[in-house]
């Protein structure tokens, strides 16, 4: 997965300014703790499943040169903190193609990494990626 440095700049009581290269999306929380002012932050993860999971159908769809005229997507919160994912595929399939594409669906690396166990080390600075992220690891022991 290609990725580039996120930085999140604190704007009015909880409004985010998010940096990704030249791009820049609001996050935010629903009044009356926040302004609204952009989709939360657990909504971004979801628009990132969706759209990586659109993505990953729509180009194994385009390589196999099968006729999937639409992939729809719709991700929620479901209970006990799972993630609901309905994905809809529009066109002139056949079945094992259909089921080829579902599963390229849970296949897209957002969902991969998701559905595993991920670790996340907080650095007590504002750094650029380490160049070796093994030294940015506390010391054990």
């Amino acid at each position: 997965m290609i990725t580039r440095l996120v930085s999140v700049a604190e704007g009015a009581r909880l409004t985010r300014s998010v940096a990704i290269g030249a791009h820049t999306l609001t996050a935010d929380e629903p009044e009356p703790v926040g302004a609204d002012a952009g989709p939360t932050p657990g909504e971004l993860l979801l628009a990132a499943l969706g759209s990586c999971t659109s993505m990953a159908v729509r180009a194994l769809a385009d390589r196999r040169g099968w006729r999937l005229d639409r992939v729809d997507v719709a991700v929620r919160f479901g209970p006990a903190g799972g993630v609901l994912k309905n994905v809809g595929l529009t066109g002139d399939l056949e079945p094992g193609e259909r089921e080829q594409l579902l599963a390229a669906a849970g296949r897209c690396p957002v969902h991969r990494l998701l559905a595993r166990e991920v670790t996340i080390v907080t650095v007590p600075r504002l750094l650029a990626e380490p160049e070796d992220p093994a030294r940015s690891l506390p010391p054990s022991g």
